[in-house]
């Protein structure tokens, strides 16, 4: 059952680990409104909701608002506490963040996306909730409401991964690499699974397709480089570029980004520099591409100079 069909907010309890608090039960919480958040490290769209989640944790704690951040995860190395602790220093997030590797808190609220908001009054029922990005201003209202204080909006501002998307030139979809999930792979002469296998780039890529070059395992939630020099393309209309990167490799990975064979220049991401260069350091979301000038249909692809590079999703912005 979902949450919105319950009277009051579910239990918390569940969690396998807690940041910035101890642990923190539902029938505790009785007095304050409380805003609960559910996210998972690698996801754009989280992302780009945290300069609203921070600014209001900032502005109304002192009101008697309570935010708690629920990490549950997407990927299979998401479940590593080193990487939820290291992207809630990444973000600044101070507010309490329950980790749910067990879906235990997920699954009471019947919850089923990345992000996900909901708002609870200080009775314990659940007042509002508001699924993926947007309608800041109308959520922050149902808080002032919750709180019983009338002020203007705090203002929040993204920069880097966490600026808002530019939605209307946005024309490529999250892309996801594992054979669970992927489509628009071009694999000229076919693909296996589970197998490494040498691929080759097609001459053209098509829209919104993706391919690879070198030897590969595709493997159930992401693509796994098995020899030096490998590389994964896409052809995408986007202003922003991101692929979520992890590592099988004990030490960093360099790898080098081109756009339309060409190094990126003013239109390098956050994650490498005019030249293209990057290093895979950590398991997260990396951004490769803002694009500087007009958005237009561009070919990006990325090469690796060591095997054990795994390749997750393609997001845009």
């Amino acid at each position: 059952m979902n949450v919105l069909e319950r009277a009051h907010m579910p239990s918390l309890d569940g969690a396998t680990q807690w940041f910035n608090s101890e642990p923190l039960h539902s029938r505790e919480l009785r007095g304050h409104p409380v805003l609960v958040h559910f996210w998972t490290l690698t996801c754009i769209n989280w992302l780009r909701t945290q300069p609203y989640l921070r600014a209001w944790s900032q502005a109304y704690r002192d009101d008697g608002l309570i935010i708690i951040g629920v990490h549950t995860p997407e990927f299979s190395f998401e479940h590593g506490i080193d990487h939820v602790e290291r992207a809630l220093a990444a973000r600044g997030i101070t507010y309490p963040v329950a980790v749910d590797n067990d879906y235990k808190i997920w699954q009471a609220f019947g919850n089923q996306y990345w992000p996900a908001l909901y708002l609870i009054d200080a009775d314990g029922k659940v007042r509002d909730h508001q699924f993926g990005e947007g309608h800041y201003p109308e959520s922050e209202r149902v808080i002032q409401q919750l709180l019983g204080i009338e002020r203007r909006l705090v203002p929040a501002e993204g920069r880097g991964v966490e600026a808002e998307a530019d939605w209307a030139h946005l024309r490529t979809p999250e892309t996801y690499l594992g054979f669970i999930r992927t489509e628009n792979f071009e694999a000229p002469g076919g693909f296996v699974l589970n197998t490494p296998r040498a691929y080759e780039m097609p001459e053209h890529l098509n829209p919104n397709h993706w391919a690879l070059a070198g030897t590969w395992t595709i493997r159930r939630e992401h693509v796994l480089l098995d020899q030096a020099d490998g590389g994964i393309a896409c052809r995408f209309q986007a202003r922003d570029a991101h692929l979520v990167l992890a590592r099988e490799a004990s030490e960093p990975i360099k790898f080098r980004v081109t756009l339309n064979g060409k190094a990126p220049g003013r239109s390098h991401g956050t994650d490498v520099d005019a030249d293209g260069e990057g290093l895979l350091d950590e398991s997260r979301l990396y951004q490769l591409v803002r694009t500087h000038g007009r958005v237009q249909a561009q070919t990006l692809q990325v090469t690796f100079d060591e095997p054990g590079a795994q390749a997750y999703a393609f997001t845009f912005g």
